[in-house]
């Protein structure tokens, strides 16, 4: 007969190659601490509702506390043919104290415990996650108030458009944050439905208290469907999702630094501490942390495909394939975490260089919008007006010269409404500071987009510091 804690149905024990191919501990063990949380949580709702005696109880806490303790000291041997954390735990305690471990189990399946486990672990790395894009969105905001009249050229086509503050560049970045802090906020709210008690699939037989349960573990909701609750796996798709997302995000940043390192730009120069030299070519400083980061957010968008890929197909409730849906949100939440932390250092020790960011917007044409804006303002068409400022710049290309370097003649060939104005008008320091429009680049409103940074980052704090809270 086999030897499995499941295996009095069997007459032959698993094959050793199968055992090694199904078992799980080998990446679920990171959930120790909250298997052990929830098994707390179900022996003390079992003897409060006489399934179990409170002797029981009390060993059975006493023996998961030791097994805590063991685990965080590195004196606990997992092993596979035990499978999986639930069993090595389970397995461990039954033999330290006998019946009463055996008696844990009572009114609940693995399929109930390993969804209370993914769901506890999910809500506390998703906290996790929304502390670290604090610090990113407050990095962000600190570099940017630093350089707040650093102007550069923004980009349309990776082709020089129209003068911007630097400031108002970091800020786009920190927008997406911000909505990324929001679908991680969901994820948390679909993560915190509590499973335990819907059993294998059907429920319980035995008189369970599920809400003191979720009380204990602090859930705000629970499961309303047995069968949903052991075959959801929603939030880790939703929490995927979003690691997408902010990946993509911080992918964007990424070619962005790479390109303003480059001698072709020089924009940006990052700190020897984060960048790496080549074995062959001692001039070089690669950025090889950014280049890092752009290349996971295809392993977690990966994880993503993968995950939506193994539920498709899936009848209800639980089957084996389910057990795919850690080793990839393990993977992204390490690699998010990694990406976020390692993003805030590098915006810490960037060094910007105003002087290059300068130069390139006063050799360039990305002031001929506002010389077309001149003209409609004097009464000349919109459209008429880019004609003009077209004819301009192709001018300019011919004779060598930049839009501020025509003289007065030169301008009054192109068209009679331009005035002595017109040079103050194309400075990229006025071009900057008339794009006052909500949401613009203006000097005035880019302070604005700060302090309303400042005060939607005390209001994630805030809210982040709840959930924290919260956590077992």
């Amino acid at each position: 007969m086999s030897e499995a804690m499941w295996g009095g149905r069997f007459a032959k024990t698993t094959d050793e190659m199968i055992n090694d191919f199904q078992a799980s501990i080998s990446f679920d063990k990171r959930m120790y601490r909250e298997d052990i949380a929830g098994s707390i949580a179900h022996a003390t709702m079992l003897a409060k509702c006489g399934i179990i005696s409170d002797a029981d109880k009390d060993a059975i806490i006493g023996g998961l506390k030791d097994i805590l303790k063991k685990i965080e000291n590195g004196d606990f041997s997992f092993d596979v043919a035990l499978e999986d954390i639930h069993m090595n735990i389970e397995k461990r305690l039954t033999d330290a104290i006998g019946d009463a471990g055996a008696r844990l189990h009572t009114a609940r399946s693995r399929n109930d415990q390993v969804a209370l486990d993914t769901h506890m672990y999910l809500r506390r790395e998703t906290v996790e996650v929304l502390r670290l894009i604090l610090d990113m969105q407050q990095a962000l905001i600190e570099t940017a108030k630093k350089n707040a009249d650093v102007i550069m050229p923004g980009y349309t086509h990776l082709q020089r458009a129209q003068p911007i503050l630097f400031a108002h560049h970091l800020l786009a970045y920190f927008s997406m944050l911000a909505r990324d802090f929001e679908r991680f906020r969901g994820v948390y709210a679909r993560a915190d439905i509590m499973p335990l008690g819907a059993g294998a699939l059907a429920g319980t037989t035995f008189p369970i208290d599920r809400k003191m349960v979720a009380d204990v573990l602090h859930f705000d909701r629970i499961y309303t469907n047995s069968l949903d609750a052991v075959s959801d796996r929603d939030y880790i798709m939703e929490f995927l999702s979003a690691a997408s997302i902010l990946m993509a995000h911080l992918s964007r940043l990424s070619e962005e630094t790479i390109l303003w390192c480059t001698r072709e730009f020089s924009f940006v120069e990052l700190d020897d501490a984060h960048c790496t030299g080549s074995s062959m070519m001692p001039q070089k400083k690669n950025p090889d942390v950014s280049e890092l980061v752009r290349g996971k957010t295809g392993r977690v968008i990966g994880h993503l495909t993968a995950m939506l890929t193994t539920v498709k197909g899936l009848p209800l409730a639980y089957n084996k394939d389910l057990q795919e849906d850690k080793e990839g949100v393990f993977d992204a939440i390490d690699t998010v975490k990694f990406s976020l932390a390692v993003y805030a250092r590098i915006l810490r020790g960037m060094k910007v260089r105003k002087d290059v960011m300068r130069r390139a917007v006063e050799e360039d044409f990305s002031n001929a919008t506002d010389l077309a804006d001149y003209l409609a303002k004097k009464g000349l068409p919109f459209r008429k007006a880019h004609a003009v400022a077209g004819e301009a710049v192709g001018y300019c290309i011919e004779q060598k010269k930049w839009l501020q370097d025509l003289s007065m003649e030169e301008f009054k060939k192109l068209s009679p409404l331009f005035e002595e104005d017109i040079r103050e008008a194309i400075q990229p320091d006025t071009c900057v500071k008339n794009r006052n429009s909500l949401g613009g680049t203006s000097n005035a409103q880019v302070e604005s987009q700060l302090s309303a940074a400042d005060t939607l980052m005390a209001e994630e704090a805030r809210e982040t510091d709840k959930l924290t809270e919260k956590q077992i």
